[in-house]
């Protein structure tokens, strides 16, 4: 660098060769909430990125980070992004370090849109699913991981069957013993008198970590949100109309669940998916009737 005011060139001082006090290693030093554009699904999204190294030189003061920084901006700014990329970025990191790191880790969060149709008339709307991708490199070896958050509905079984108690109890109350018309219990079930009450019901969510396979060429997100939609059922709506949300009460009535329900559906969804060798899924109820959720957790082979 050249002084303005003097046409020697000053060397800038670079306390990063400085004995390190309290001289160890590192498990893991680096940025987190780096901003980068993502090319996913041929469109490009915003993404904040965490990168971090390992320092196993115990004396080293400190990484280059600016380093890790400028592989980042390199490698994955602007590029479709997939597991061959990332475990790249991840070499790339460990080699900016000069030797000084024989491990990396890199983490990407973005929301992913996915345009879905309405579940009766000609609508289509988009949807966000949050998607965290987590990639690692160490000496023994590499692990890629997705994450996935997916919204749904989730009536309860009990309070199903309270309701359907108290609408039996109105029925004998209005109608007694003996012939009962058609017609008028028709009516009766269209009118206020035939709902005593209601099943409580609570927007839910589903995450799920796939530890992807070793040959795995892409990350499978629209593939894991049709599965676990379908598996689940009840996904949350973006466009609808009254036939829309019709058949969406005709869901949820056809398919209550407890947590226990939900996450034993999200796990046999799973099974046999190519892409991956192993899942964590996640399920959480935001109840309605309690001030708490209800929550459970279940992990397998795919």
């Amino acid at each position: 660098m050249i002084d303005p005011g003097s046409s020697t060139p000053t060397v800038l001082p670079d306390v990063a060769y400085d004995v390190a006090a309290f001289a160890r290693p590192i498990d893991w030093v680096g940025m987190a909430g780096i901003a980068l554009p993502l090319m996913v699904d041929g469109l490009t999204v915003p993404a904040l990125a965490d990168v971090h190294v390992d320092l196993a030189d115990a004396h080293a003061r400190g990484i280059h980070m600016s380093r890790l920084y400028l592989t980042l901006q390199g490698d994955l700014a602007g590029k479709a992004l997939g597991p061959g990329m990332l475990l790249q970025i991840l070499q790339d990191c460990i080699a900016s370090q000069g030797g000084a790191s024989a491990a990396a880790r890199v983490n990407l969060a973005y929301d992913h849109l996915l345009l879905r149709r309405a579940l009766v008339s000609d609508n289509a709307g988009w949807k966000h699913y949050p998607v965290r991708i987590e990639g690692e490199r160490r000496p023994e070896g590499t692990k890629v991981t997705l994450q996935l958050e997916i919204d749904y509905s989730s009536t309860c079984p009990a309070s199903a069957a309270l309701s359907r108690q108290l609408n039996a109890q109105r029925f004998d109350a209005d109608f007694g013993e003996g012939q009962v018309d058609a017609g008028r219990v028709r009516d009766w079930l269209g009118s206020t008198r035939g709902m005593a009450a209601t099943p409580h019901a609570q927007r839910s969510r589903a995450t799920v970590r796939l530890e992807l396979a070793a040959d795995a060429g892409t990350f499978p997100v629209r593939a894991l949100v049709d599965r676990i939609e379908e598996a689940l059922a009840t996904p949350v709506q973006s466009a609808v109309k009254r036939e829309d949300e019709q058949a969406f009460a005709r869901r949820n009535a056809d398919n209550l669940m407890f947590c226990e329900d939900a996450v034993r559906r999200v796990a046999a969804a799973l099974l046999g998916f190519p892409e991956a060798v192993a899942f964590e899924a996640h399920v959480a109820h935001f109840e309605s009737l309690h001030a708490h959720d209800a929550v459970a957790s279940l992990r397998g082979r795919c």
